[in-house]
């Protein structure tokens, strides 16, 4: 998602160490400190503080600013604490993401903590083990969290201003070779300001080097210490090796880290047949060495001894759905994914490093999560490029594709500001190496161009939007000849879409409206995803504005499908997992059944990305991908939310397992 308040990056500052050990690096100044700010490896921006000492306090000034794709992103700060680290003010006031803002400040006095968020203003005791932090607050703020922590002989909980709670460990060290020798790094876990685990590194004296975290865009985002520069993507590898060790190292045995059963047999459930259309009734699924060996009505198929038998009753067997428009940018989203019966993704654009690790750990039975596909993404250069993996000429296109092909990508993920002739040289290469190619339609494009230059398959249908003939009022008239011209277009180059209306849904939602209506489990969402979403959308005439060009993207869906263009269900982020139930129930809301919908998730995604041999549905000889669902998904798609069980290569999960995995409420 690119519409929700924006985690900031930690920095430095001066202080007592964390670890007391000889130093491996140059002294670092103490009145000041200058950090570079990443997404997608690529330095965006920096944060800098500069340090005022009193006898009284010490006040940090912070001068935080990025440009994320052509947008600048503006944030001043002051913190101020005693020379023993007890808080005293907190003030922060700016943007903190492309489209969102804050004006906070909370001051201590007197045992009360007087608190303004967005000009609402309280007055609260301040409950012993406290420290303020507002909102996704600048990463000095942070780090002087971790240093009261340390004061304090790190106690098991920190109490947040003006709400909230924050566990910190030491999670151990990573030895690094720098200047060809090796550095020792301290590594410590944040869980509780962001949703999920935050990874931070020190050096032996306690100086920030790195965090790696997650932003509210649903992006990667890093904070280096300039010098070692050179360290972020083994940093970022570690981030994601570290973030599932995390969880096999808390859950229950049979929940991540057991071997798939060598048979286990489903048995009561009915079948759901995906590429005829029909529904199996009291069927046994026999599932062997990870795949499935037979499907057929319960004693007429031989359950044998040995098996595992999952009674499945009044339950519906779907086969493993799939999210074809994935970011996968924290180690959560695993656990998140399986719980709502998601075991394929396609992961549209990532960091080279923390991708291939995530999939790794996966792979390997280190970590939990669905399959991963990952689509490489290539920008080009200029104000608004996103990311480190960029093509300016076309030598430099075949050498990032080749880099993709080489480390097991399947496709190729164009964005948005490369250059046309280098959208041709991508798509030939690509080609030529057996991928196909999916992603934005570049700036100064359209996607008749895009397609022509040898792009298979578009990202969002806002781009499909372009084509069609508007109303004065911006809906669509699909009968207009250029919007059939471009139907008829997409048909013969058999171009596929994957329309994350979910995204336009929350975008352009009105704040006003009981967000449950997108999200009926919402109070389950961990808190500070609960924080995020619940000021997502638009004010309500804006959103009452939007209403008819967002009916009309959704009827637009329902176009694409009756004129026979290929559509696949993605989210691009939104609430983790369940993202992709909301996107089927808005295909259903735009006119396809809910048997068109779950064809977008199942058979159709495998197809496109030639995997309907090995995935897609439930047959004898592909892999044991499925969900149990309660009732029947054919008669009301929001049966799909009732997961009663999944299973990804023969393993089983239990869902309410992997959500508290990933941190979810009860």
């Amino acid at each position: 998602m690119k519409s929700y308040p924006l985690l900031l990056a930690l920095s430095a500052a001066a202080g007592p160490s964390l670890a007391q050990a000889p130093a491996q690096t140059p002294a670092q100044p103490a009145d000041s400190g200058t950090f570079v700010l990443h997404k997608f490896e690529q330095p965006i921006g920096k944060e800098t503080y500069r340090l005022t000492r009193t006898a009284q306090a010490l006040t940090y000034t912070v001068d935080f600013r990025f440009v994320d794709r052509g947008s600048p992103v503006p944030l001043k700060a002051s913190i101020s604490v005693t020379p023993a680290y007890e808080p005293l003010r907190l003030v922060v006031k700016g943007k903190t993401s492309r489209l969102s803002s804050i004006n906070d400040s909370i001051e201590i006095r007197g045992g009360q903590a007087h608190i303004r968020v967005d000009g609402k203003v309280s007055t609260q005791a301040v409950a012993p083990l406290s420290f303020p932090v507002a909102g996704y607050a600048p990463g000095t703020g942070q780090l002087l969290l971790l240093r009261y922590w340390e004061q304090h002989s790190r106690p098991a909980s920190i109490a947040t201003l003006p709400a909230g709670a924050v566990q910190i460990s030491r999670d151990g060290q990573d030895t690094l070779t720098f200047q060809n020798k090796p550095l020792v790094l301290e590594r410590y876990v944040i869980k509780g300001l962001v949703w999920g685990n935050e990874l931070l590194w020190t050096d032996q004296q306690g100086r920030l080097i790195c965090i790696i975290t997650n932003d509210a865009e649903g992006d990667k985002l890093e904070m280096m210490w300039q010098p070692y520069e050179s360290l972020l993507p083994t940093l970022i590898g570690r981030a994601a090796t570290h973030g599932m060790r995390l969880f096999t190292a808390t859950a229950a045995p049979n929940s991540t880290k057991a071997k798939a059963k060598s048979v286990l047999a489903i048995t009561g459930g009915a079948v759901l047949d995906v590429v005829n259309g029909h529904l199996l009734p009291n069927q046994v699924v026999l599932i062997e060495n990870g795949k499935i060996s037979k499907v057929g009505p319960v004693g007429k198929v031989k359950v044998p001894r040995k098996a595992e038998v999952i009674p499945a009753a009044g339950q519906t067997i779907v086969p493993g759905l799939w999210d074809m428009h994935a970011h996968f940018q924290q180690a959560e989203w695993g656990p998140a994914y399986l719980a709502a019966g998601v075991t394929t993704v396609r992961d549209c654009g990532n960091e080279f490093s923390y991708i291939n690790a995530i999939q790794q750990a996966i792979d390997s039975r280190r970590g939990v999560g669905p399959r991963i596909l990952k689509a490489g993404l290539i920008d080009g250069g200029g104000p608004r490029a996103l990311g480190v993996v960029q093509a300016n000429t076309p030598a430099e296109a075949v050498r990032a594709v080749q880099r993709y092909k080489d480390s097991g990508f399947a496709q190729i993920k164009l964005y948005s500001s490369l250059k046309p002739e280098i959208v041709k040289a991508i798509c030939t290469e690509a080609h030529r190496l057996g991928l196909t190619v999916t992603g934005h339609i570049p700036t100064g494009m359209n996607l008749y161009q895009g397609v022509n230059a040898g792009m298979d398959q578009v990202n969002h249908i806002t781009y499909v939007a372009e084509m069609m003939k508007r109303n004065p009022n911006f809906t669509f008239d699909f009968q207009d000849t250029m919007s059939v011209r471009a139907f008829q277009f997409l048909k013969k180059h058999k171009t596929m879409v994957d329309p994350t209306l979910g995204v336009y849904e929350l975008m352009f939602r009105s704040t006003a409206d009981d967000i449950t209506a997108l999200e009926p489990a919402f109070d389950k969402l961990p808190q500070p995803l609960q924080t995020l979403f619940a000021s997502m959308g638009s004010e309500p005439k804006r959103a009452a504005a939007a209403k008819p060009i967002t009916n009309s993207i959704m009827q637009l869906v329902k176009q694409l499908h009756d004129q026979g263009i290929t559509i696949v269900a993605g989210t691009d982020m939104g609430f983790p997992g369940t993202s992709l139930n909301r996107e089927l129930e808005l295909y259903v809301q735009a006119g396809l059944t809910p048997l068109q919908a779950l064809q977008t998730a199942t058979i159709t995604p495998a197809r496109v990305m030639s995997l309907d041999k090995q995935s897609g549905s439930i047959e004898v000889g592909k892999q044991a991908d499925l969900l149990l669902v309660e009732g029947n998904p054919l008669e009301q798609i929001q049966v799909l939310r009732r997961v009663k069980l999944v299973v990804k290569d023969g393993q089983p999960y239990d869902p309410a397992a992997m959500r508290a995995l990933a941190g979810y409420q009860k």
